[in-house]
């Protein structure tokens, strides 16, 4: 999986905001069709989470890195 944390690492902010509402919002899909019983495939769900882990954990690292950047040009 290593290439699909590569891809989310060349997207740039704003491409990853908009990826990561796209798929919170399959998440959702997905869990309302696990609960009335129309998902077939339930490891997608898990696929779909982990997914949103990524690239939160993507968007979190820019943050730290601009703060860092911040903090080193203030003192």
């Amino acid at each position: 999986m290593a290439s699909k944390t590569a891809e989310f690492r060349n997207m740039d902010t704003e491409e990853l905001e908009g990826r990561l509402t796209e798929t919170r919002q399959e998440l959702f899909n997905l869990r309302f069709q696990l609960v009335t019983g129309q998902l077939d495939n339930n490891s997608r769900v898990g696929q779909v989470r982990r997914q949103v882990a990524r690239i939160e954990t993507i968007l979190r690292e820019r943050e730290i890195e601009a703060a860092e950047r911040e903090e080193e040009r203030g003192s």
